[in-house]
């Protein structure tokens, strides 16, 4: 009875009436989105992504309000700030919420994944989504992973050549244990500081150095303050979009899987910008003085062994069964 265009102009009718029926779910929304990076980095990149796709997905109704680089303060005070859902969403590094749900932890372990490819299929798959679900108890619903990348250590008063030449300097580090303790097994001083505090702490010369990967240490200029990075490589982060299960209890399910399908979409653009904006960088950290060393296949295999202790240690604190989920996905992948 219809024609071949005729058809075709139904089924369209159809998917729009569809739309407009999902969007007449939706309410008019604001919601607040903080993070610890500044304006310009990756991770920002992929808030203001995560805007648009939800602003396009929800026909303008749910808008994304950003707070970049710790105005609503440091990771703590926001998780908290989400718990009671005066902070709607927040976006960190996933082994901090090793204070809510003690698993998290392993996101943490030093040399845990060989390549961001390895890190995506682990954070993505079951592994990565069962964790997830071990903060809804704790009032937290987790969206998503994106990344922040692999770690390097800068500092004001070396070069770092070998693995000997980290003992002695006063690093800063994230405040969770095993930060504290991959530090001290290397001879150094950990000093555990809030992301806002670390460019004052290096300008002060109070501490003599930090680690972070190269996009984070680019876009906060400690390029300023730090003339020397070693490319150690020596831990993944990935970063949890998260999101305040008081609010989110109140959004309707249309809301919900609109938020949800957003983020995760965000998450292959904030990956990809990442690692794009890894090499510029790294580039633009040479233009500014900084002097950039990397460590030879023994002297990693020196660092990894150093931190055998530490894994040992932290294996019994994030529980064995997480420690064998993670390292049967990551033996699967590796056959």
């Amino acid at each position: 009875m219809f024609g071949l265009f005729g058809r075709f102009a139904l089924a369209a009718a159809a998917a729009a009436l569809a739309v407009t029926t999902a969007q007449a779910q939706i309410q008019d929304r604001t919601f607040k989105f903080a993070t610890q990076n500044p304006k310009g980095h990756p991770i920002v990149t992929g808030m203001e992504k995560f805007s648009e796709i939800v602003a396009a997905k929800s026909g303008g109704k749910i808008k994304i309000s950003m707070f970049p680089g710790g105005v609503l303060g440091g990771d703590a005070p926001n998780v908290s700030a989400l718990q009671g859902g005066t902070i709607d969403m927040v976006v960190l590094n996933s082994g901090i919420l090793a204070s809510q749900a003690k698993e998290f932890g392993i996101y943490d372990f030093p040399f845990m994944f060989a390549d961001a490819k390895e890190a995506d299929a682990v954070v993505d798959g079951p592994f990565g989504k069962a964790m997830h679900q071990k903060l809804e108890p704790k009032g937290i619903v987790g969206l998503a992973y994106w990344e922040l990348g692999f770690r390097n250590i800068t500092n004001s008063r070396r070069p770092i050549a070998k693995v000997d030449d980290i003992a002695g300097l006063k690093l800063r580090v994230i405040p969770n244990a095993i930060n504290v303790d991959w530090v001290k097994a290397l001879g150094a001083n950990p000093t555990p500081l809030a992301f806002p505090e670390v460019y004052a702490a290096l300008e002060q010369k109070a501490i003599d150095g930090q680690e972070n990967p190269v996009t984070v240490i680019n876009a906060n200029k400690f390029y300023e303050v730090q003339k020397n990075l070693v490319i150690s490589n020596h831990q993944y982060n990935p970063q949890s979009v998260i999101f305040s299960k008081k609010v989110w209890d109140t959004l309707t399910n249309d809301e919900k899987k609109l938020l949800a399908d957003a983020a995760l979409e965000a998450a292959k653009f904030q990956r990809q910008a990442s690692r794009d904006a890894a090499g510029t960088a790294l580039d633009n950290l040479k233009k500014n003085g900084v002097q950039v060393t990397e460590l030879s296949p023994a002297e990693l295999a020196k660092f990894r062994e150093k931190m055998k202790p530490v894994l040992a240690k932290h294996s019994e604190v994030v529980g064995a069964d997480t420690v064998a989920a993670l390292q049967g996905e990551l033996a699967k992948l590796r056959k």
